[in-house]
């Protein structure tokens, strides 16, 4: 696990596949895994098997909004575990337009867990020392900056594009 800037706030980031990891992260955080977790990556081409059986014009409206704050809601299609999808059908999955979460993501080879640096019920971490006041200064922080006009990111459902987090 670690803190990396992400698009708007910082965020912390692990592998989704690393079972402990995930829970280690929801157990950092105090967040119940039955809510899910938004993916990040840095192409849309890491998610080609969730995009390529959307329609031309959902397919379109994901990546005509990447990369950016801009996450998508999108039928999991068994791709990933129930410790991401949590008790939902859909996965939220994010092309970042954050260069050091970007950087990661291809160092990685595939794509990452992305969720705000906060414990539940509190103000995300928009400087490192709110994450060191909230996480202690043992969890590595990946360098980097916020972009300075960013935005936590807006979370849109496919099909109808209705936003369901702004």
């Amino acid at each position: 696990m670690i803190a990396c800037p992400a698009e708007g706030v910082w965020g912390l980031s692990c592998d989704p596949y690393n079972e402990g990891a995930v829970l280690d992260l929801l157990r950092l955080k105090s967040r119940d895994v039955s809510k899910g977790l938004i993916l990040v990556a840095a192409s849309p081409d890491v998610f080609a098997a969730l995009l390529d059986p959307l329609s031309p014009a959902e397919r379109g409206a994901a990546l005509d909004s990447w990369p950016g704050a801009n996450t998508w809601l999108v039928p999991h299609r068994h791709q990933f575990p129930d410790w991401i999808t949590g008790d939902s059908h859909e996965v939220a999955i994010r092309v970042t337009s954050a260069p050091a979460l970007a950087a990661l993501c291809r160092a990685v080879g595939g794509p990452l867990v992305s969720t705000s640096a906060n414990p539940a019920g509190l103000a995300p971490a928009s400087a490192v020392w709110q994450l060191h006041r909230y996480f202690g200064a043992r969890l590595p922080v990946m360098p980097g900056a916020l972009d300075p006009d960013g935005k936590a990111s807006t979370i849109r459902r496919i099909g109808d594009g209705s936003i369901v987090r702004a």
